[in-house]
């Protein structure tokens, strides 16, 4: 589903970031970004931010479960159904001019411009989810937030004033299941959900 968005690094004014063609909801999204931070990158907010926003030339086609290296068997099954895609930069964008594709930037005056859906904050503290609909800004989603939690993909109830809309699963599973988590990260992990639709 082409729900566009984009995940930024924070500034002085507001974000700079890099466009997301595919899934930009935050059912989606959120898991990914939350497990991937933990586990493929140890914890480390500014090395997930320089490999997501940083390091992709012109933008990214879709984010797939390659965050989720790392996680374990449980929690990646959980998030996924056992399904596994990559992810995908839009590298190979033709240009109907011929000329070379520019790297597809995001930043607080030009997200309102490219009708963008959603956006994606990497903060120290967590992930500001900005629905664009109504929105300049949005709320924070802690990095200890369990990526099991159901996240609403409604757009007004991501207020700035307002906590994430988001319940925690219901039952949690047996931490035997879950393997170690790196010592970065505390643990709140809870029970399967729903896998994002592909």
């Amino acid at each position: 589903m082409s729900t566009r968005s984009f995940l930024a690094r924070p500034t002085e004014t507001g974000y700079s970031g890099i466009y997301v063609h595919l899934d930009g909801i935050p059912s989606h999204h959120l898991p990914l970004l939350l497990t991937a931070r933990r586990y493929r990158f140890g914890g480390n907010t500014d090395a997930l931010t320089r490999y997501l926003v940083d390091q992709v030339a012109v933008g990214w086609d879709e984010l797939g479960t390659d965050l989720l290296d790392g996680a374990p068997t449980a929690l990646h099954t959980a998030l996924t159904g056992g399904e596994s895609w990559p992810s995908r930069t839009m590298d190979d964008l033709i240009c109907p001019d011929g000329s070379p594709p520019q790297r597809m930037t995001v930043t607080e005056e030009s997200a309102s411009e490219q009708d963008l859906q959603w956006g994606y904050v990497l903060h120290p503290h967590g992930i500001e989810v900005i629905s664009l609909h109504d929105n300049l800004r949005g709320p924070v989603v802690s990095w200890d937030t369990d990526p099991r939690a159901r996240f609403s993909d409604h757009p007004a109830q991501w207020r700035p004033s307002s906590p994430p809309p988001l319940s925690p699963p219901p039952d949690p599973l047996p931490s035997s299941r879950l393997g170690t988590q790196p010592a970065t990260a505390p643990a709140t992990v809870s029970a399967p959900r729903t896998p994002a639709r592909r």
